[in-house]
């Protein structure tokens, strides 16, 4: 049997290796998602936001979860952050 000899492959230092690519800044949330953002901070649940906006729960709820995507959130109270942090919602 013939050995092989073989190049390791060379390690780059962690001072060389390049930050992962970060996507863009969150899109903007829609008329409908800001709304719906505005209600959701005004205290209403899914359903009475469906109800005043004379949409389905479902809707209300895919509203939601675009908007958490969209800010790179996983719960309301970081949406609610978030969007203060961005300047989305103003605190009266």
């Amino acid at each position: 049997m013939a050995k092989t000899v073989g190049k390791t492959p060379t390690r780059k230092s962690l001072a060389d290796l390049e930050p992962p690519h970060r996507a863009k800044r969150p899109e903007s949330l829609t008329l409908r998602e800001q709304e719906i953002l505005e209600l959701i901070w005004a205290g209403f649940k899914n359903r009475e936001i469906g109800h005043r906006l004379k949409i389905s729960v479902k809707t209300v709820e895919a509203h939601r979860a675009n908007m958490m995507k969209k800010l790179r959130v996983s719960n309301t109270a970081q949406l609610l952050k978030t969007a203060i942090q961005g300047g989305m919602l103003k605190i009266r």
